[in-house]
Parts: structure tokens; C-alpha cells; sequence
């Protein structure tokens, strides 16, 4: 489920894999795992079931969002709702919050950021970007602002710089931008959750996956009655 991050845990800690490059290898870089702040999308109406699913499963403050969930676990506990939280969509885990009034001051408080924290030279990324700004009106821009920021900051401090690879990254980072407000987060879960042991069969029109679950759920449905 977290194959996209490769998020792996060494002594309490959440570490991004490092890779060998051609003259050396990054220094194993941490986070704290323990106490992860983590963000589960879903679709609109069924946050209250999805809160559920997340108590059930060990999350730690719930708190019901917009069209989201946030809650409090560790490494184990996010790999255990991308593979158990029926109706979340995508697993994010938020790593950088600030404002920006315009495209210069993002570009450089995304530069400033220390990112061999989060991946190497040697590993792929991609950003997918959400945009709801009178400020920034472009989504796609706004992902490109920022890839510019990540590789420039490797270049400069390392002399090398990582590549971009849209269809499967080692590493993938999510953008939001409400107004002015800037939040950055690793996607733990790639592909959309509802994806996950994709359709063998389907008829004309499927319904999806995540939301079947959520009207199961609203209609307490037990799995055994017809």
C-alpha cells in the first residue's frame, strides 16, 4: 500500500530508502514515526463512516474534515488503513505548511526546505497539485513551481539532481493550495485507494469501488443477508 513513498520503519523512525548514485550514497535520512499527523480522503457525505473505520482501526484524535479525515498514528497504522480503510480514497501525511502571497515566495520557502529528508538523488518524483487560489489559478504550474524548487535545491547542494517520473515515482508528494495557504504532504497510498486489486470484471457503468463501500456501510449491511 505505501509503495510509492517506500516508506520503511529503523529504529522507531520512518526512513525514505536512500539509493547508490554514481559517486555516492546519501546519508539515511529519519523522521519520527511515532506520532504521524496523517490525512485519509474520502468523498463528500461519507466522512462520518470513514471516521468510524479510522477509530475502529486504532487512529488516535479523529477529526472529520471536508471531504477528509485527520487523525493521529504511527508507521504500522498507516499501512494498515491503506489496506483496510474501505472508504478512503488517499492517504496523505502532511510534511510542510506555510503562506504564500505569490510565486517567488513559494518557490523559495519550497527551496529553503531541507528534502533530503524526504528522498534522495538517486530516487524519482512526482507532485500531483490541487489549486483553489485566486493568487495561483494554474495547478499544473503551481507542480512545476515546486519541482523546480525540489530539483534546484538538490543541485545546489549536492551538484546532482533527481528526475521526475510521472507514472511511477519512488517518491510522491502531494500539493494543496487553498487561497494562500500552501500544505505539502507525502502520498503514502500511489494509486487511488479504490484501485487497490483493480476490477476483473465490470459491466457498463461500475460503481466506485470506495463509494459502494461508504453505501454499504450508511445501510448497515452485514455481508451474510442478501
Amino acid at each position: 500500500p505505501c509503495h510509492s513513498a517506500k516508506i520503511t520503519k529503523i529504529d522507531g523512525k520512518l526512513s525514505l530508502s536512500t539509493v547508490n548514485y554514481s559517486t555516492k550514497s546519501l546519508p539515511l535520512q529519519t523522521m519520527d514515526t511515532e506520532n504521524l499527523q496523517i490525512q485519509i480522503k474520502t468523498f463528500f457525505g461519507l466522512e462520518p463512516i470513514l471516521a468510524e473505520e479510522i477509530k475502529k482501526l486504532g487512529g488516535r484524535n479523529v477529526e472529520i474534515k471536508n471531504r477528509a479525515v485527520n487523525c493521529v498514528g504511527d508507521l504500522g497504522f498507516l499501512y494498515k488503513i491503506n489496506y483496510s480503510a474501505r472508504t478512503a480514497v488517499k492517504i496523505l501525511v502532511p510534511i510542510l505548511e506555510f503562506k504564500a502571497f505569490n510565486e517567488q515566495k513559494f518557490y523559495e520557502k519550497i527551496y529553503r526546505t531541507n528534502w533530503s529528508t524526504f528522498m534522495s538523488i538517486g530516487q524519482t518524483f512526482a507532485i500531483d497539485a490541487t489549486v483553489h487560489s485566486e493568487k495561483f489559478t494554474h495547478s499544473q504550474f503551481m507542480a512545476l513551481k515546486m519541482k523546480d524548487a525540489i530539483v534546484d535545491y538538490f543541485k545546489d547542494k549536492f551538484g546532482k539532481r533527481p528526475s521526475v517520473d510521472a507514472k511511477n515515482p519512488d517518491i510522491k508528494f502531494h500539493l494543496h493550495i487553498d487561497r494562500d495557504f500552501v500544505t505539502i504532504s507525502l502520498d503514502s497510498s500511489g494509486e487511488p485507494l479504490f484501485k487497490r486489486g483493480y476490477r476483473r470484471e465490470q459491466g457498463q457503468a461500475p460503481l466506485n469501488e470506495v463509494l459502494a463501500s461508504g453505501m454499504l456501510q450508511i445501510a448497515g449491511w452485514d455481508g451474510k443477508g442478501n
